[in-house]
């Protein structure tokens, strides 16, 4: 090992080749601001530098060459290094350019490449999920006509977590949600002297469209962030390659119990939302409009028809297989770090919320127009 030598760092060119130059003296911390100094004052013709006659070399005095190779545009090869200095060069070679990023421009033609991209990215993520969506039915499929290969025991418990855990959640919220349209309504339709319409408009408004969102809501933020973090964790632990590994299938393993409790589990909430929601509009109704519950269960009876829960009813399963499919997709996309794990657990918590409420107003205008 070469002992401390306390020489300042130099650049002395070549006396054959003025393109070459050979460095030496301590390219170390203690000499830093003479480090940056000599290379600034390098000239501009020289092409290779010779750092085999260096006395001391530290990380920072790697960091600096090799980030002055490529600010001159050198080649890979233009700097030589002792063999026992190679370690030490690999290991910065890697987080030479760990700098922050450049700030991102701006502009209309900025914009218009961000908007772009992301829709490019989105158009993606459609394909993907797309594609996901289709090798989990075939797996479906294949469980149906193998009955042996359904996860009975995975099955119950997630519909435990998805649907019993749900449930004090999803009344409440849903209670207070009809008592505050019930109340609404009485105010605006005390005016035109038609406040006993209030129980046509809680009603119909939680047997069409309130309950059933507002549980895919629900269930969007709990449920569907929790299959990403699962997921993402076992991937980020290598528990999916294990299972893999053993010859197990991780669509059928993991996602197929998740989707099938959300299924099951999900008209169940979306009917309990609807009653916790009449009830609540119900006690508004007793309380500011004497309108007694004998009252507004009878004019619910006269006045609906069984069509609009039967409706509300329907979206339900179509909610919980996107909230399920894109719970587990994305967790299926986490990377190998926690960070991963809670960028996709957000992101999959927005495209969940988003994706219901565009279908809900597609079903909406879709039995509007058949006049359902």
């Amino acid at each position: 090992m070469t002992p401390p030598s306390q020489a300042a760092p130099s650049i002395e060119i070549d006396a054959s080749d003025a393109s070459s130059a050979r460095l030496s003296g301590e390219w170390t911390l203690h000499y830093a601001e003479a480090i940056g100094a000599a290379l600034r004052e390098a000239p501009e013709q020289i092409r290779r530098l010779d750092a085999s006659a260096v006395a001391r070399l530290d990380s920072l005095g790697v960091l600096q060459l090799l980030r002055h190779v490529a600010r001159r545009g050198l080649e890979e090869d233009a700097l030589r290094f002792r063999e026992d200095h190679r370690a030490l060069v690999q290991i910065i070679e890697d987080v030479k350019d760990a700098r922050p990023k450049t700030r991102k421009p701006y502009g209309f033609v900025a914009a218009l490449g961000r908007l772009g991209h992301a829709m490019h990215k989105n158009s993606l993520e459609v394909v993907a999920l797309v594609s996901f969506l289709g090798e989990t039915l075939t797996k479906l499929v294949r469980t149906i006509v193998q009955p042996r290969r359904l996860r009975l025991t995975a099955t119950v418990f997630h519909m435990e977590q998805v649907g019993l855990d749900a449930v004090p959640l999803v009344m409440l919220l849903s209670f207070l949600v009809g008592a505050v349209i019930a109340f609404l309504g009485s105010n605006i339709l005390a005016d035109f002297g038609a406040s006993i319409y209030v129980v046509e408009l809680v009603s119909i408004a939680f047997l069409r469209e309130f309950a059933v969102l507002l549980t895919a809501i629900i269930l969007a933020g709990r449920t569907a962030s929790a299959f990403t973090a699962q997921i993402g964790s076992m991937k980020s632990g290598e528990e999916l390659d294990a299972i893999k590994t053993m010859g197990l299938d991780p669509i059928e393993l993991l996602v197929l119990p998740r989707i099938m409790a959300l299924l099951l589990t999900m008209p169940l909430l979306a009917f309990l939302a609807t009653m916790a929601g009449l009830l609540g509009g119900m006690a508004v109704c007793d309380w500011n409009l004497g309108i007694s519950p004998e009252m507004f269960m009878s004019r619910l009876n006269s006045e609906l028809s069984p069509r609009h829960i039967w409706i509300g009813l329907s979206k339900a399963p179509v909610f919980a297989a996107v909230i399920g499919l894109i719970g587990c997709l994305e967790g299926f996309k986490c990377k190998s770090n926690a960070q991963s794990v809670g960028e996709h657990t957000t992101s999959s918590v927005v495209q969940s919320i988003s994706l219901v409420i565009l279908l809900d107003a597609l079903a909406a205008m879709f039995f509007m127009e058949l006049d359902l």
